[in-house]
């Protein structure tokens, strides 16, 4: 597996579409075919909302490529208020329904990480 980015992002609303654009620069490095992208994009989206809804207010984004492309969405600084809006459910379901594979990550009951995949073009 090749380190192909990381990134680190304060979870603000006008920061998701400069997000989105890096993240669809790499799926375009990584291989990945227009629908995948897209669907990747999406779901970097929904995992940073579901970091903020969590009262994160800092994340990092790790991209890794070879065989595909996986991405790590982990929370890092809080302020510790925490939401528990209705569109999570939506959110989680969204990630599970675009990414080949899902693994969200809780301490001491906590979503703190998300990772998903994509494969490469066929």
């Amino acid at each position: 597996m090749n380190g192909l980015m990381k990134l680190e992002c304060a979870l603000r609303n006008e920061l998701m579409t400069t997000v989105r654009l890096a993240t669809g620069g790499v799926c375009s490095v990584a291989g990945l075919n227009l629908d995948d992208s897209e669907d990747c994009k999406v779901c970097v989206t929904e995992a940073l909302l579901l970091m903020k809804h969590r009262g994160y207010t800092t994340a990092s984004l790790t991209f890794v490529g070879g065989d595909g492309l996986t991405v790590i969405a982990e929370g890092r600084e809080r302020d510790g208020e925490m939401s528990a809006p209705a569109e999570d459910e939506i959110s989680a379901a969204l990630l599970s329904a675009l990414a080949e594979s899902v693994v969200m990550d809780k301490r001491e009951g906590e979503l703190y990480k998300i990772t998903f995949r994509f494969g490469r073009e066929a």
